[in-house]
C-alpha cells in the first residue's frame, strides 16, 4: 500500500482564493485587512519566512507593513513599535517573527501584542481561551493541520491521535484542537518511553519534534494519517520533514510531504486570522 498524498499547496491555493474574495469585500466597505510584521536581526530563515508572509498578503489583497530591526536592537524600541501598532485601528494583525535575539524576553514581547491583533495565536490569553473552547485566534500551524484533516473528511471523534512534540507553538495547541474535535490524544516527546508503542496505535500521527526523518515506517500503524509538521535542512541543502517520507508512505493511508504539505497552510491560516480580525473590526464600526 502506498499512501495518498495530502497536498498542502493545492488546499492552500483554494483557501487563499476564498480569503482574497473576503479581503476584497472588506476593502470595498472601507476596511482593508492589514498585517504588521516585525523582524529583528538577520537570521536568513526568518527573513525567508517574513518574505513569504508578505508575498502571501499581497496576493490575497491584504496590506502588509514590515518593520526591520538590527540584531542589537533595544527591546524597548520593539515594544514601543508594538504599542504603536496596537493603537492603530488600521492594523488588524501583528506578528513578531521568532526566534528573537537572546537579549529579548520572548514571552514579554509576545504578550505585549493586543489579543485582538495576536494573529499568530501565541498570547497566553488566547492560548487560555483556546483551552477552554472560547473564541480565540488559533496558532497557525495546528490550525492548518485541522483544515487539512477537514478537507479529507478524516474522522476525529473517537480516533486515537498521537502528537510527537510539546511546543507552545505546535504540540500543545495541536493536542487541544484534536481533543476538542473528539479524538483521544497522547502527547509524546523525545523522552517518552517506548515511543513506538504509542505511534503504532495512532490513527492520526502528528510529528512536530524538530528532528529530521525521526518517524520511520515501522513506527506507523498501517493506514494511519501521518502529518509531518517538521522542516529541516539536510547537509546537502535539501529539505525534509520529521518523518522519513519514503518508508512511511508505504505504510500510511494518507501523508503530507515536505515541502508542500503543512508549510503553505501555516501562512494561509495567518492570512485567515488577519482577515478574521479585520471582519471583527469592521463589525465594531
Amino acid at each position: 500500500m502506498t499512501a495518498r498524498i495530502l497536498d498542502g499547496n493545492a488546499l492552500s491555493a483554494k483557501l487563499r482564493g476564498e480569503l482574497a474574495e473576503k479581503a476584497a469585500a472588506l476593502t470595498a466597505r472601507g476596511t482593508q485587512p492589514c498585517l504588521a510584521v516585525i523582524l529583528v536581526g538577520g537570521d536568513p530563515a526568518s527573513a525567508v519566512y517574513v518574505r513569504n508572509k508578505v508575498a502571501g498578503c499581497e496576493k490575497a489583497g491584504i496590506k502588509s507593513l514590515k518593520f526591520e530591526y538590527p540584531q542589537d536592537a533595544s527591546p524597548a524600541d520593539v515594544l514601543g513599535k508594538i504599542a504603536e501598532l496596537n493603537a492603530d485601528p488600521a492594523v488588524h494583525g501583528i506578528l513578531v517573527q521568532l526566534p528573537l535575539p537572546k537579549h529579548f524576553d520572548e514571552k514579554s514581547v509576545l504578550e505585549a501584542i493586543s489579543i485582538q491583533k495576536d494573529v499568530d495565536g501565541f498570547h497566553a490569553e488566547n492560548v487560555g481561551r483556546l483551552s477552554q473552547g472560547q473564541e480565540a485566534f488559533v496558532p497557525c500551524t495546528p490550525n492548518g493541520v485541522m483544515e487539512m484533516l477537514k478537507s479529507e473528511n478524516v474522522s476525529l471523534r473517537g480516533a486515537e491521535a498521537v502528537v510527537i512534540g510539546r511546543s507552545n507553538i505546535v504540540g500543545k495547541p495541536m493536542a487541544m484542537l484534536l481533543t476538542a474535535a473528539g479524538a483521544t490524544v497522547t502527547v509524546c516527546h523525545s523522552g517518552t518511553r517506548d515511543l513506538n508503542f504509542h505511534t503504532r496505535r495512532a490513527d492520526i500521527l502528528v510529528a512536530a519534534i524538530g528532528k529530521p526523518k525521526f518517524v520511520t515506517g515501522d513506527m506507523v500503524m498501517p493506514g494511519a494519517v501521518v502529518i509531518d509538521v517538521g522542516i529541516n535542512r539536510l547537509p546537502d541543502g535539501k529539505l525534509c520533514g520529521d518523518v522519513d517520507f519514503e518508508s512511511a508512505k508505504e505504510v500510511a493511508g494518507l501523508i503530507t510531504p515536505v515541502p508542500g504539505g503543512v508549510g503553505p497552510m501555516t501562512i494561509t491560516m495567518l492570512l485567515a486570522n488577519t482577515v478574521e480580525s479585520a471582519q471583527r473590526s469592521a463589525q465594531k464600526t
